[in-house]
């Protein structure tokens, strides 16, 4: 019960929150009836998280969504994240489970780099305003809106993005769907909204590259990056595209969209 409490804290410390946080009889009761509970210790000191109950597809089949994961910043960027989720895909493949699924907030460039293009994660969902106004502090001052992603463990992309096997392909190879104005101080201005254009298979989609500092320098620009990309990403689902990668060219971020 003790280490339970511990992801208690981890989740105050991370995102600036107790009230919010998932409580330990929660957490495990989820692990007693067959969800996944991670706890990742440097030494003796907790330093990260992750937890996933049992659901299904809308086909029926089962799998794991993966609620929350978490770590500590002075651990962030580390590669530990990465070692945290490949843990979680060893539990799930031990259950007998071939898909993972979570949200994350698609504007947040390091959990995209994670997710999609160093655990080959891919994403045709997307979520307006999840869970509402969330007021810790790293989400407050933006509507929720989510990625749903969903990871085949066993599937040869996902092999061959932890095996280092997978080639990306050069950013600027691929159309960019919304090149921005920079303002005189430095941060990117979406474009006025365009309809999608029909017949290429691949384009480019650009976010600012650090939303917490673009929130705090120019929270009024942070929305509209939101809402512009909002737009972009539901009309290029409904339209058969999937986020499959997230690309970096000379300091600046973009989603890599694909006709399925």
């Amino acid at each position: 019960m003790a280490e339970f409490e511990m992801i208690v804290q981890l989740q105050a410390q991370i995102w600036g929150s107790l009230e919010e946080a998932v409580p330990a009889h929660m957490l495990l009761t989820l692990h007693k009836e067959g969800g996944i509970v991670l706890l990742m210790f440097d030494g003796d000191a907790p330093v990260g998280f992750a937890y996933g109950f049992l659901a299904r597809t809308s086909d029926g089949r089962l799998k794991l969504a993966s609620h929350q994961a978490g770590m500590l910043p002075p651990y962030q960027s580390r590669g530990m994240g990465t070692q945290l989720k490949l843990a979680q895909r060893k539990a799930a493949l031990e259950h007998g489970l071939e898909l993972i699924t979570w949200t994350f907030d698609p504007l947040q460039g390091r959990n995209a780099r994670l997710n999609l293009h160093k655990l080959g994660a891919v994403c045709n969902t997307y979520l307006p305003n999840l869970y509402g106004n969330m007021t810790d502090a790293l989400n407050k001052g933006l509507p929720s809106d989510r990625f749903r992603v969903d990871w085949w463990l066993a599937s040869e992309r996902v092999q061959a993005r932890i095996e280092g096997r997978w080639k990306s392909p050069e950013a600027t190879a691929v159309p960019l769907l919304n090149p921005p104005q920079i303002r005189a101080d430095g941060w990117p201005i979406p474009p006025e909204p365009a309809p999608l254009p029909a017949g290429e298979p691949r384009w480019r989609v650009e976010f600012p590259t650090d939303l917490p500092q673009l929130k705090q320098a120019a929270p009024e620009l942070a929305l509209a990056w939101r809402l512009h990309t909002r737009q972009i990403f539901e009309h290029a689902f409904a339209a058969g595209y999937t986020a499959t990668d997230m690309l970096r060219h000379e300091g600046r971020n973009f989603y890599l969209l694909e006709l399925s």
